[in-house]
């Protein structure tokens, strides 16, 4: 077994078949064509070789109308999609109200941080029961006019914008509706670093043409930067080669683990050159002699 080596070193198959696209979806397609389409653009890239990216798997669902940061894990990276699951989200929505603002607007506003009530709409894929969801921060960036408000929310993964907009219509005395909505951050992808569906087109067309690595790594990074918000365990390059043929990460092979990382925490684990090899959950004492310390859940290699 041989890891990826570096993610600063990636080859160019490397990087399609272990890396992430944040991508910035247009209106219109799902976030399943959108990323059914970037699978097969880099499959027809990587036509001819003996590569494939075969899986993609993207960082939350987003209705067809909205835009923004959709990141996608490409190949063997698909297979930590989990990390997305709980990844903190951030939007940029027009608020439409459907009467004049009332002078306690931005208290009314204030009072929805924290815990709300949600009940998902009936053409959600989960069950519609009542649950809550934290709203860590709800900003006005801008009022246009009496009945317009450009907010940002900052919530818990799992947070309905439209119902979100509906409540506070409510508590306001007014009404108010979802206008447009665009994602601006998923877990540690964010607006800044976006890459629209012609840049990544444009990336692979330069690497093909041209042999421009550097245009492929612009707009594709190693998968690992997924994995950034997570604690990072390192493991002996021994101890990865058993993990890939399917045993735990036992004690004797982890090298470090962050300070204040407890046990029952989910982690990553990388060999001692940055490449990650797989994802769990941290069970033992990884100082001892002999036992489980990390309780897989994912295997990348």
């Amino acid at each position: 077994m041989t890891t990826r080596g570096p993610p600063e070193d990636r080859t160019p198959a490397d990087l399609l078949t272990f890396g992430v696209v944040n991508l910035d979806k247009p209106p219109g397609p799902s976030a399943h064509q959108v990323a059914g389409w970037v699978r097969d653009m880099l499959d027809d890239a990587l036509a001819g070789t003996d590569h494939a990216v075969g899986r993609v798997a993207h960082g939350g669902t987003l209705d067809p109308k909205v835009t923004g940061c959709l990141p996608i894990l490409l190949g063997d990276a698909a297979r930590a999609a989990q990390v997305f699951d709980d990844a903190v989200k951030e939007y940029v929505t027009i608020l439409e109200l459907h009467d004049r603002a009332p002078a306690d607007f931005d208290d009314v506003l204030a009072e929805f941080e924290g815990p709300v009530y949600q009940k998902p709409p009936r053409k959600s894929a989960v069950s519609r029961r009542l649950r809550a969801r934290e709203i860590y921060d709800l900003d006005v960036l801008e009022k246009q006019g009496e009945r317009r408000a450009l907010l940002r929310v900052r919530c818990e993964s799992g947070t309905y914008i439209r119902k979100l907009c509906h409540d506070v219509g409510l508590a306001l005395g007014t009404g108010a509706n979802m206008g447009e909505l665009r994602r601006t951050a998923t877990g540690p992808f964010d607006d800044t670093s976006l890459v629209t569906l012609q840049d990544l087109a444009d990336g692979v067309g330069f690497w093909q043409e041209d042999d421009d690595v550097d245009a492929l790594r612009e707009v594709i990074s190693p998968a690992e930067r997924a994995f950034e918000p997570f604690p990072k365990v390192t493991i002996a390059p021994s101890a990865a080669a058993e993990v890939a043929e399917g045993a735990q990460v036992y004690a004797p092979g982890v090298i470090d683990v962050p300070e204040g990382v407890e046990r029952g925490e989910f982690v990553v684990c990388y060999t001692p050159d940055g490449a990650a090899v797989c994802l769990g959950n941290l069970v033992g004492d990884w100082e001892a002699d002999s036992g489980v310390a990390v309780e897989l859940e994912r295997v990348l290699v």
